[in-house]
């Protein structure tokens, strides 16, 4: 239950199966982001990789008859025409063709009439068709998913086609599990079930344990819990993600003051950086004292490196110098990131508004709550970003209360030059009319009714803040783990064999995007024994989530806030 794993085993079975000697590796816009996100460029030249080029992009017409080609493709039509016309005037010796998911026979046959001087090795299937975030999350990089709040097209199919990859890559055949009033969870889980059982054949696994319940896939809808993207994060992981934004495991730091020059994007991955692994999730004291450490160790291995007084020193200088130098790189790059997170922190008053954030979204005491919100967005403490999410917490958790003044707020945000538009549209799309249950009286206050906070001793100026929100998700697979009946607020497709023991392989896809705190209760439910894997269209931080309500809500008749009907204005944010 490792999606790293299942994704590098398929990469390094490409390199292999083409034999020794010098090899190009061939791919197209998404295929190049799951290999990136698997290995680093140096991993692949390790496996005598040494060239990579697009098919979708311009390439030299030069003939390199001495390299073999490893093709990964998705097989898209637009891919096989690209590739029926590359096979017809081949540039390399030899290919080695592999698709990320299944290809229909018919495209198989054009290509094989296209290759007409038979440069054509192999063509196989493999399932590496979704990007490997962490051990346990994958996302599939559909931003938005959704128009007038049904499924667009092409991101349906593609959820289909990546869910069912993530089932082949790790040998599952699952019962399906979805969300119980959601249109897009139900034809998700509709057309999956419908894929399985058209491709029976690929899904004959090995028997599992006598007795032993099915896998189960539980395909939720993002419009139960609008409030977990909406909230400040102070985990590491998800910190970065909400204030520096991570695309592909990569932060872009071309913005920041002091970044060294050939710092201006990093890699984030858990694969290719054991701090980064080992941290991140610890919270931002945690963060603060680690990497004073981390410094601590580094500083001593610098003087160590200079005292070069012999035959044998100088030996171990020449052995140790690419680890110093991996050594030096990652304390800069996690020095850079921090700072950089401690000065929005301070200079956005991250921890006052963060307070508010978690009581809205932990408890109710609306007047108290709406005075300070408007003290925050009225007075400009508040930027404008974070204004918007309080207004959008305040108005998700009290719409139907008797004194709710969102329009108050929203006449404030607007005068301020605010996107107020956004505020009717996440009522329309996640509204107490649409969600399933009472998101606010679900949550789970896990720490004091007030955040905590530490002054870490030895790192002057960071603080230490525990937050108390709970996601709903991590309620769910509590149910879950505990054999509570899942319906009917989670039908199966298809028939059931009754099973008392609660599903042992569990698989979460969120439509609608997944979080990074989500995705930490699934590592801290797994750390109890579970396995649990987690996905979603997307991984979002309230920016994008945002963007999201925005293109999901266009085209929808505003039925819930005609209240608010001077603020459904054309969208310019």
């Amino acid at each position: 239950m490792n999606v790293i794993s299942a994704i590098k085993l398929y990469i390094t079975k490409m390199a292999n199966e083409s034999g020794p000697g010098m090899k190009i590796l061939l791919m197209d816009k998404e295929t190049t982001s799951i290999v990136s996100m698997a290995f680093s460029q140096s991993d692949m030249l390790q496996k005598d990789v040494f060239l990579f080029e697009r098919i979708d992009s311009p390439r030299s017409n030069e003939r390199m008859k001495h390299l073999k080609c490893i093709v990964f493709l998705r097989p898209s039509k637009n891919n096989i025409a690209l590739l029926s016309h590359e096979l017809r005037s081949p540039k390399y010796g030899s290919y080695y063709v592999y698709f990320s998911n299944i290809i229909p026979r018919t495209d198989i046959k054009l290509l094989a009439e296209s290759d007409e001087s038979e440069s054509v090795r192999e063509v196989k299937e493999i399932y590496a068709d979704y990007l490997s975030v962490n051990d346990n999350l994958f996302s599939l990089n559909i931003p938005t998913c959704m128009h007038a709040l049904n499924w667009t097209a092409d991101a349906l199919s593609r959820s289909v086609e990546g869910v069912t990859a993530v089932l082949l890559s790790l040998k599952m055949k699952p019962v399906i599990r979805f969300r119980a009033g959601s249109t897009v969870a139900q034809a998700l889980a509709k057309q999956v079930n419908e894929k399985i059982s058209k491709e029976s054949a690929l899904f004959e696994f090995r028997v599992q344990e006598s007795g032993a319940p099915p896998p189960l896939l539980l395909i939720l809808d993002r419009r139960d819990d609008p409030v977990t993207p909406l909230l400040n994060q102070w985990t590491y992981q998800a910190m970065v993600h909400e204030l520096l934004g991570i695309n592909n495991n990569r932060v872009d730091l071309s913005g920041i003051a002091g970044a060294p020059k050939d710092m201006k994007e990093v890699v984030m991955s858990v694969d290719q950086d054991e701090f980064y692994a080992n941290n991140m999730y610890s919270n931002f004291g945690e963060i603060g004292t680690t990497i004073k450490g981390l410094m601590d160790e580094f500083q001593k291995k610098a003087k160590d490196q200079k005292k070069v007084e012999s035959i044998a020193d100088m030996k171990n200088f020449v052995e140790t110098y690419p680890q110093f130098r991996k050594m030096c790189g990652t304390v800069t790059k996690h020095v850079v990131v921090i700072g950089e997170l401690s000065s929005q922190v301070a200079k956005n008053m991250l921890l006052e508004v963060s307070e508010l954030e978690q009581e809205i979204a932990c408890r109710a005491d609306h007047s108290a709550q709406l005075q300070r919100v408007k003290r925050l967005v009225g007075e400009g403490k508040a930027s404008l970003k974070d204004a918007l999410r309080l207004i959008l917490l305040y108005s998700l958790r009290y719409e139907r209360h008797a004194n709710c003044d969102i329009t108050g707020l929203l006449q404030t945000l607007k005068s301020r030059g605010g996107p107020a538009h956004i505020v009717p549209r996440m009522l329309e799309y996640a509204g107490q009319h649409t969600r399933q249950g009472d998101l606010f009286s679900t949550v789970k206050i896990t720490d004091a009714v007030k955040l905590t906070r530490s002054l870490i001793k030895g790192l002057k100026g960071v603080e230490n803040v525990f937050t108390q929100h709970s996601c709903l998700l991590k309620e769910t697979l509590e149910d879950v783990i505990r054999g509570r009946p899942l319906d009917p607020l989670y039908p199966s497709i298809g028939s059931e064999l009754p099973f008392r023991r609660p599903p042992q392989h569990v698989i979460v896809f969120i439509v609608g995007g997944a979080t990074y705190e989500e995705a930490l209760a699934v590592a801290q439910l797994n750390t109890t024994g579970q396995r649990i894997i987690l996905g979603g269209t997307t991984i979002h931080n309230s920016e994008s989530f945002c963007r999201e309500v925005i293109a999901a809500t266009a085209g929808v008749p505003f039925k819930h806030t005609r209240s608010l009907q001077q603020f459904h204005a054309t969208d310019n944010a």
